[in-house]
């Protein structure tokens, strides 16, 4: 029979312990979380607001600001201005709207303001009319347009003008 105990294998070997991927872990973790913390902190913007309106300025913004309101049938109004607008029918050809366009940039390039043009489309204005003056705003570079709803003291203008001059 074979001995159960011996003396000469009994003595253990230490296990060694390879820790280089442990600190290559380590590392990776430590830069990790540095890196995130970086992207993390919280970016500071600068706001300017603008001044308070003077009078001046909103009388010069009333000669740069054209309201375009399209109604059924192809017709197209427009007025300048807020206080006492003159209302105007143009139509969407280069001699219309591409030249009441080009007039208003030239006339704010000249008062080194860009023209503001606010496109008020009706209930009965066609898809492709507001598409025709967005096209237009495009191709006359103008800068600053805006479409907005109509409101009823706007609308109550156009039946005014329409009703003076004939227009069904």
């Amino acid at each position: 029979m074979a001995e159960i105990s011996s003396t000469k294998n009994s003595r253990m070997k230490s296990v060694r312990i390879d820790m280089t991927p442990m600190v290559d872990l380590a590392f990776l973790l430590v830069t990790f979380f540095m890196l995130t913390t970086t992207f993390l902190k919280p970016k500071i913007m600068k706001l300017t607001m603008p001044e308070k309106s003077k009078d001046k300025e909103a009388a010069v913004m009333d000669k740069v600001t054209t309201t375009l309101v399209l109604d059924k049938n192809n017709q197209l109004y427009y007025y300048q201005g807020a206080e006492d607008p003159q209302v105007f029918k143009t139509d969407y050809s280069a001699s219309g709207l591409r030249k009441l366009a080009l007039e208003m940039v030239k006339k704010g390039a000249a008062i080194h303001k860009d023209a503001i043009f606010i496109i008020k489309p009706t209930e009965q204005a066609s898809y492709q009319n507001v598409v025709d003056v967005l096209d237009e705003m495009t191709i006359t570079n103008v800068k600053v347009y805006a479409v907005q709803k109509l409101y009823p003291q706007e609308v109550a203008l156009i039946d005014q003008y329409k009703a003076k001059h004939n227009i069904r």
